[in-house]
């Protein structure tokens, strides 16, 4: 990247809601329907004389998101008519908000948030060699749409930005927000400028990956920045992105706002969020789960376990789960819950990606796993003791201690015995032991390997370090 340039990207995020049925009317809101234009309905299709009529639990479902992004949830808001013309319109309009969002303000994984407001969904248009045909089955579907503001300075944190929400909206049950599905769709507003103000802003629409999100946005600043360095300007448009060419392509030039001849809908009543008990933030506040950023935070404090571990947690709610249960028997043990949250990590979900199965799928437990990071914070078995032990367990299950007597992988720490251990292994390296004399760290790490082995792993590592040390100046 030119350092020369500064890029501003602000984004505009659409998810579809996950509600029962669409945002004005009683046809079925279902995402997995295969067969075109079944979930319609005169509403929907946009007939005259039809009335829609406002889906309580959509605003509901945006005024949570407002409340965990800590945005102004508005008292009053309507709806407007967005008018224009295309064939996934069939009102020739599209009801959205304009002056009244449910949401202003707010900020999420370090990104303020303009507003956050609430829409209905176009029809589906798939398009061929001759012909074009659109399904309804999407229009009229819920539709929260996030905008940011323009302080985002790289592809790669507009890309993190949109993953956090993602999770968000997961976490609240607003919205799967499944981008293959086109159930999350990103757009990006991107200007690159040598000064404090703001560039030619061009629109990318319709990103459908997070890998999109971030390579379109990396190639509009090196597209903006060449056409600078040659002297030319940057057109304000709206572009598209090619997946198998890997560029953008120009599909418009941008329409501003007063093009679409916002007004406010008259078929619909103005939301006065007193005059609705389920919408107080008393009742927001008694439905939100714990929220990411929550989980994180808790985890930190609660647990004392790496950032990474918990990164692993906050993103996949099946570990989180198991881990959680494995707390509930370590109780207060923080040392021991550090160590567990470790092996499942570290451990076990390599021995998963290894075997390419689910945690549903094998035959560790919650209690074993607990067990197991017991047996190690006292001391009964080694960390390589450990690991063999953790392997029997995913494969066969079992009582942890039981599977420890069984293959002597319980840690010896008799001083006798792990002696005569050390001198055998002595005898067998002769000139590594006259290289540790001669201070060799690395020949002091191969003796521990090779005294450890012939404990089978069951040795105590450092009291074997110590009788190395001790023999050594002899």
């Amino acid at each position: 990247m030119n350092k020369k340039y500064i890029p501003t990207i602000g984004l505009e995020i659409h998810a579809e809601l996950k509600t029962q049925t669409k945002m004005f009317c009683n046809s079925k809101n279902d995402t997995d329907e295969t067969r075109p234009n079944v979930n319609v309905c005169p509403i929907c299709m946009g007939h005259p004389g039809t009335l829609p009529v406002i889906n309580k639990e959509a605003v509901k479902h945006v005024l949570k998101v407002g409340m965990s992004v800590g945005g102004e949830l508005a008292e009053f808001t309507e709806f407007d008519r967005k008018n224009y013309f295309y064939p996934d319109i069939p009102k020739g309009y599209q009801i959205s908000q304009y002056k009244f969002p449910l949401v202003k303000g707010g900020e999420l994984a370090g990104v303020k948030l303009t507003r956050i407001h609430l829409e209905e969904d176009t029809a589906k248009s798939s398009h061929g060699n001759e012909s074009s045909l659109v399904d309804f089955n999407r229009a009229g579907v819920p539709l929260m749409e996030l905008v940011t503001e323009p302080v985002i300075h790289s592809a790669l944190d507009a890309g993190s930005f949109a993953r956090e929400l993602q999770l968000l909206l997961q976490y609240l049950g607003v919205a799967e927000a499944n981008m293959e599905k086109g159930e999350m769709r990103v757009e990006a507003n991107i200007s690159i400028s040598a000064t404090d103000k703001l560039g030619t802003k061009v629109e990318v629409k319709n990103l459908n990956s997070f890998r999109s999100v971030e390579k379109a946005i990396a190639y509009e600043i090196e597209r903006h920045t060449d056409l600078l360095e040659k002297g030319e300007k940057i057109i304000q448009e709206t572009r598209g992105w090619d997946e198998e060419k890997q560029e953008t392509f120009s599909q418009r030039t941008k329409e501003d706002s007063h093009d679409y001849r916002y007004f406010p809908d008259p078929d619909l009543p103005k939301i006065i969020r007193s005059e609705v008990p389920d919408l107080s933030d008393e009742a927001l506040k008694k439905d939100m789960p714990e929220i990411p950023g929550e989980k994180r935070e808790r985890y930190k404090n609660d647990y004392g376990i790496k950032e990474a571990d918990i990164e692993v947690f906050v993103r996949d709610r099946k570990v989180a789960q198991f881990f959680e249960e494995v707390v509930v028997v370590l109780k207060e043990d923080k040392k021991a819950v550090q160590i567990a949250a470790n092996y499942l990590v570290s451990d076990t979900l390599g021995l998963l990606k290894k075997k390419e199965v689910e945690l549903k799928d094998i035959k560790l437990t919650p209690h074993s796993l607990a067990s197991l990071s017991l047996l190690i914070t006292s001391g009964k078995i080694s960390s390589r003791g450990a690991k063999d032990l953790l392997l029997v367990l995913v494969e066969e299950g079992g009582d942890p201690e039981v599977i420890a007597e069984k293959k002597g992988l319980f840690q010896k720490s008799d001083p006798r015995e792990l002696e005569a251990l050390v001198r055998g292994v002595f005898s067998a390296n002769p000139s590594v032991v006259a290289e540790y004399k001669s201070g060799k760290e690395a020949a002091l790490q191969f003796l521990v390997g090779q005294s450890m082995k012939a404990s089978k792993g069951s040795g105590n590592p450092a009291l074997i370090r110590e009788l190395i040390m001790k023999l050594g100046k002899e």
